[in-house]
């Protein structure tokens, strides 16, 4: 099971700010695991397009699309952020 969390954007366009979820079969990266939720369909498909530049960190490192996971883990995806 992984703990994702969800902020700024994401959070209210999904409606929550973290959840549980058990990982899927093949599902062993964070872009697989973006992919999965966006497959989920509404609210998850709607926020994760609506947000193209998407952050993740796994663990509360800055991570890519091609960082694996695995159970145990805590994502963070958000969208970019700026600054003055």
């Amino acid at each position: 099971m992984i703990h994702v969390r969800y902020f700024a954007s994401l959070r209210e366009r999904i409606g929550r700010d973290e959840e549980r979820i058990e990982l899927p079969v093949g599902v062993d990266t964070l872009g697989a695991l973006v992919a999965h939720l966006s497959a989920r369909g509404s609210p998850w498909r709607e926020a994760l397009e609506a947000t193209p530049r998407l952050m993740m960190a796994r663990n509360h490192t800055l991570a890519r699309a091609e960082t694996e996971i695995s159970d145990g883990d805590e994502i963070g995806l958000f969208p970019p952020v700026t600054g003055g």
